[in-house]
């Protein structure tokens, strides 16, 4: 892979100083006093206007005047002068800057302007900005510490990445005082370049960087942040600090779903599907930083307390039960062998009492005894200080239990200063110790939560309409129709034909202009029917008093047509249209939900799942999921509801059909994938029973899209991109399907890899195993289709699929260009399979925009070489010239 595009801001060989300063106090002064004294190896340039020396180092008095080539440049100068700086800088050929002008302030309108003239001059020059910012940043690793702080930064293994000046020089003070280090710290303030996502993708590459600490107040690019979330979180913990989670403005939203979730219910789920954990405090943060220093991990959410104080342990059993923390009986030869060890009648339960007087060795006895109980995840061990115990000794015997173990030792040492050593004595031993029970188990349950998030990160859903694929044609032209006659609301018989068109079933919907239309269309479907008021714009029918429900007879429509219609001429005027006839669903178990779609202006489409009917205001009972979706986020999506209950077997009713209501959400997550003019859809009453599912009512509102848009920029998390699936032919006339992988494809890799030969295997995998472990076959088959793709050759065998050959690009971090790798089983040399794969893999890449694609070929087959060249692509054996691997580059 190349250099990270961004290595010149954090990891640079030469930086300037421009507004270098003796004057104490003042940003330049901190600044540049921090580079020298951090033992930076690198080049440092101040830059001063007056001065031919600045804290003992000569200056210069512009960039221009250094000489030799600087990578990066620090702007400590006020803001009025930050555009002929910038402009200076790049006719200098310094390409990274960090602004940190004291001054820049605010979000007004005068600074709007200044900054955009900044960002004018920057991308005239191709200049990467980081800031405005007032802190800067830090490489712990590289001793870099481009800082406006005062204050010690030690060298560790966890990155912060910031959009706050001011948390981030808390962060540091607190960490400073409990001996915390960082690989990285970026502040980024107003982020007016360079972002939270495009900071992540640098650290996600970054092998000194082993846990990320986020503190976000806005999300500017959702896209690039959900990418490189899901980048980081596949390798390392990520844990996040969002503010304003409340929306100041009241909602007047057009639907149900877009009225009911708010912006933070949105963050919040994007979190969680990209494998991350979100902490709600900065305390929060502290503990969370302090357990990531000490690599703690779970594999379930059952805990075990053990204490030699009953008082504090259900202070902890409280706190647990709170937060739904499990707290699971002891097997029966868990608490016989505990019996053996601990004297007299005390708790032998969860949470089980050692006794006050408890020796170090009962501690680690029991401790030990506890952690190999196969019900059991982690332990938390309490200790308070009383006659008998011994602190210190306990907790050095604890510290090397923790060290023998997987599981999780969580230590609460209750006290002050009898304790004080003891917790000196863990914390040297990277151990994770908290002052109060309940704090250890808010940790616990957040760890668990981590590894729950875990799983929703690994969940890439697949072509859902493969096999049942859905009428794109006829709902784009519906909805181009719609648009091209300057609407942005569907009426009913539209959105529905919209729903039919993705296999969602609905009830039949006629028009009606009159109310003898009406008893025609009654007659016609048969009775009981309910009528509905079809006027433009008009988007609760019941606001206009426009909906009668459970009409038996012929009459009764009549009667009520003519009232309905009367009615909404006086309130509608010209915008009626007539009436909707429909029948009644007639399910006599027949619960009602809500399915729906609102949109985000960070994270774009968002799938709402609820109670239905009038229940969705009066309850508010609804959940929120990012698309696209596959069976388990959409079982989650369900379980995350209190309508779940209402689904299951209650009394005489049966359990309503849960496949078909999971139906139904994958097809909208599939909707939403395939037509980005989809702002807003209700579906409610969505009417389930144990027969299945039926959409009663439905309403979606559109708009306009850029007809240049790269396919799926409207999403947060790239779908599967099944329009990239194609049936060739060999030229034996072999059919062979090329198609992007699955992560289903895992136990088909693994017969791909151990048919190839040892030399093919090392050169692509760097290893002669025929298997490959299970965290690199994860990282092959579950991947982000925003940022690369995998492309696979497989051919029926043995009544099921083989995969025979396998095309990956990864898209470099300037998102402008990547690298790809082909390898094809030995077999399949010479079939013209290597060329299909590589035509495949140029059209993906076009498909992604990419301006420039290079790499390397495994092969010897010199037929698909000569037609890479006859492509205009320049081919040269590798440096390795062992005749198999290609290098391949554009002319």
């Amino acid at each position: 892979m190349k250099k990270h595009y961004l290595t010149p801001l954090f990891d640079p060989r030469s930086v300037a100083v421009i507004g270098a300063s003796d004057r104490a106090g003042s940003v330049g002064t901190v600044v540049l006093a921090n580079l020298l004294e951090s033992g930076y190896g690198g080049k440092v340039y101040p830059v001063n206007l007056r001065h031919a020396k600045v804290q003992g180092v000569a200056a210069f008095k512009h960039v221009r005047d250094i000489g030799a080539p600087v990578e990066l440049a620090l702007i400590t100068t006020p803001s009025k002068t930050l555009p002929d700086v910038i402009e200076e800088c790049g006719r200098a050929g310094i390409r990274a800057v960090v602004i940190m002008s004291c001054d820049f302030v605010g979000t007004d309108a005068k600074t709007r302007k200044l900054l955009d003239r900044i960002l004018v001059r920057a991308r005239q020059y191709g200049i990467r900005l980081i800031g405005p910012t007032v802190f800067g940043m830090a490489r712990g690793a590289s001793k870099f510490a481009a800082a406006n702080y005062i204050g010690k930064i030690k060298p560790g293994s966890m990155a912060l990445v910031s959009q706050s000046s001011s948390v981030t020089s808390a962060i540091l003070d607190w960490a400073e005082s409990h001996d915390i280090g960082f690989s990285s710290v970026v502040s980024l303030g107003v982020a007016a370049d360079v972002d939270v996502g495009e900071t992540l993708d640098y650290l996600v590459a970054d092998n000194k960087t082993k846990s990320i600490l986020l503190y976000i107040e806005d999300v500017h690019d959702a896209r690039t942040l959900m990418s490189s979330l899901r980048a980081a979180a596949r390798s390392k913990p990520v844990l996040v600090l969002k503010v304003g989670r409340y929306d100041d403005e009241v909602k007047l939203g057009r639907t149900h779903s877009e009225r009911l979730i708010g912006r933070d219910d949105v963050f919040d789920n994007a979190l969680r599907r990209a494998g991350v954990l979100r902490v709600r405090s900065i305390n929060q943060i502290f503990t969370a930083a302090r357990v990531l220093t000490n690599n703690q991990r779970v594999k379930g959410r059952r805990l075990a307390i053990l204490t030699n104080g009953i008082g504090a342990g259900l202070m902890a059993v409280d706190r647990a039960r709170d937060l739904n923390v499990p707290l699971p009986k002891l097997s029966p030869e868990t608490v016989a062998r505990l019996d053996a060890i601990i004297p007299g009648q005390t708790s032998r339960d969860n949470p089980v009492d050692i006794l006050g007087n408890a020796p170090a060795s009962r501690f680690e006895a029991a401790t030990s005894i506890m952690l190999e109980d196969p019900q059991i995840d982690g332990v938390l061990v309490i200790f308070t200080p009383q006659a008998g115990t011994d602190d210190m000794e306990t907790a050095r015997a604890l510290a090397a239990l923790r060290k023998a173990h997987e599981k999780p030792i969580l230590f609460a040492w209750i006290g002050g200063k009898k304790v004080e050593a003891s917790r000196k004595l863990l914390a040297k031993a990277g151990c994770a110790y908290f002052h109060a029970p309940e704090q250890a188990i808010e940790v616990f349950y957040s760890l668990a939560a981590w590894q729950y998030n875990q799983q929703l990160l690994l969940q890439t859903p697949g072509p859902l309409g493969e096999w049942d694929a859905p009428d794109l044609e006829t709902a784009r032209m519906i909805i181009d129709g719609v648009l091209a006659g300057g609407r942005s609301v569907l009426d009913e018989i539209e959105s529905k034909a919209i729903l039919r068109a993705f296999n969602i079933p609905v009830t039949l919907t006629m028009r009606a202009a009159s109310a003898d239309e009406a008893v025609n269309a009654a007659m016609g479907m048969g009775l009981p029917v309910a009528l509905k008021i079809d006027a433009e714009g008009v988007l609760h029918k019941t606001d206009v008093d426009g909906v009668a429900l459970g009409l038996t007879s012929l009459v009764q429509v009549a009667a009520e047509a003519n009232k309905m219609l009367a009615r909404a001429r006086d309130r509608l005027g010209d915008k009626l249209r007539g009436l909707t006839v429909q029948p009644m669903h007639g399910k006599k178990n027949a619960r009602e939900l809500m399915v729906g779609v609102a949109h985000d202006r960070a994270f774009g489409p968002v799938i709402t799942f609820g109670a239905g009917g009038i229940a969705v205001e009066v309850f508010n009972d609804v959940a929120v999921a990012l698309p696209p979706l596959n069976e388990y986020l959409a079982e989650n999506l369900i379980r995350r509801t209190r309508v779940k209950k209402m689904l299951e077997t209650f009394r005489n009713q049966p359990a309503a059909d849960l496949d078909a209501v999971k139906g139904v959400l994958l097809r909208v997550s599939e909707m939403v994938c395939e037509l980005p003019q989809i702002q807003h859809l209700d579906i409610n009453p969505l009417v389930v029973d144990e027969a299945g599912v039926i959409a009663v009512d439905a309403r979606i509102i559109v708009a306009p899209v850029d007809p240049e848009a790269r396919r799926y920029a409207h999403m947060a998390i790239h779908p599967y991109p099944s329009h990239l699936v194609q049936v060739t032919q060999l030229k034996t006339g072999m059919p062979v399907t090329i198609r992007p992988i699955r992560p289903e494809d895992a136990e088909l890799i693994i017969s791909f890899v151990g048919n190839l030969s040892e030399e093919t295997r090392y050169n692509r995998y760097m290893s002669t195993l025929k298997s490959l472990p299970q965290i690199q076959l994860a990282r092959f088959t579950q991947i982000d289709y925003a940022r690369e793709l995998a492309l696979v050759a497989a051919v029926e065998s043995g009544g099921g699929e083989a995969i025979v050959a396998v095309a990956r690009f990864v898209v470099n971090p300037d998102y402008d260009s990547c690298e790809f790798a082909i390898v094809i089983d030995d077999a399949w040399q010479g079939k013209g399979l290597g060329n299909r794969l590589m035509n495949a893999l140029f059209d993906a890449a076009r498909d992604m925009r990419l301006s420039e694609v290079e790499g390397e070929v495994l092969t010897s087959n010199k037929t698909m070489l000569s037609f890479m060249k006859s492509l205009g692509f320049e081919v040269k054996p590798h440096p390795d010239d062992d005749g198999l691997k290609w290098v391949v580059k554009p002319l």
